[in-house]
């Protein structure tokens, strides 16, 4: 994670200054131009954590995996965010970067071809983004139609957010993040909760390993099973391993990724 990637290219996708992202290329070479992946960053939707703890991740990948990487921020909780501005945000993204991507860098991008793609409580968001066309009419980000992504990749993602909250995880964030637990605003919980949404539009892969301690891997496996996305359980590996360009998990990560693109 501490690598110093490739300098991205930097794009605003709304007048807020947390509504930017930084692009990161992968080596020009002849052929097709570059699927993208739009990458949305943990840190259990708080303010305190951002997207420069995961710009060596977002640079690697693009690196080796010949995908441009969008490492996209969003308004958090304690810096104006939580409901429903995140979600707000993140729909805003999903919608505007990959049009600002392809004009960041001529010929080089195909912004038809797009991965949802994040870690943690940026996992929730990826799956959540490929789920817009299943939220309750009136829910904040909600689509008529499903989003025209490839798939989602899923790193130890907070994919059930109501077990979250039962468990505490991230000293009660799940609460902080939708004002409230389930018993108390069930409304925000069936919009919000890719447990409670169904299928994801695309292929969905999840990344988690055995070892994590933020979030159990017994919450991919029952996410796996109820929607049919495909699980790869990484045995001694923690919460930011799957994030680590230089961990056991990197493999599994990339190879992930070639699946979904």
């Amino acid at each position: 994670m501490s690598r110093a990637p490739v300098s991205p290219l930097p794009l605003v996708y709304g007048p807020h200054p947390d509504q930017v992202a930084d692009l990161f290329l992968p080596a020009a070479e002849p052929g097709p131009r570059a699927p993208l992946v739009l990458f949305f960053h943990g840190g259990f939707w708080r303010a305190e954590h951002d997207r420069r703890h995961v710009a060596g991740f977002a640079g690697a990948l693009a690196a080796q995996s010949g995908c441009a990487v969008v490492s996209v921020e969003y308004r958090r909780v304690g810096g104006g965010g939580g409901w429903p501005v995140t979600f707000t945000d993140t729909a805003l993204a999903v919608d505007q970067v990959p049009r600002l991507a392809a004009q960041a860098a001529p010929g080089r991008i195909d912004p038809a071809r797009v991965v949802y793609a994040g870690h943690s409580a940026g996992g929730h968001l990826a799956l959540w983004a490929a789920l817009r066309h299943r939220l309750p009419d009136g829910a904040p980000g909600r689509t008529g139609t499903p989003p025209a992504v490839l798939g989602v990749l899923a790193l130890t993602p907070t994919a059930d957010l109501a077990w979250a909250d039962e468990l505490g995880s991230g000293r009660g964030a799940v609460a902080a993040f939708l004002g409230g637990g389930r018993a108390q605003i069930p409304d925000r919980y069936a919009a919000a909760d890719p447990a409670a949404l169904g299928v994801p539009a695309g292929r969905t892969v999840v990344v988690h390993g055995t070892l994590d301690e933020a979030l159990p891997v017994a919450m991919a496996r029952r996410y796996a099973a109820r929607t049919g996305a495909a699980l790869h359980e990484l045995a001694e590996c923690g919460h930011f391993d799957v994030i680590d360009p230089d961990s056991a998990a990197w493999p599994v990560v990339t190879g992930a990724l070639r699946t979904i693109v």
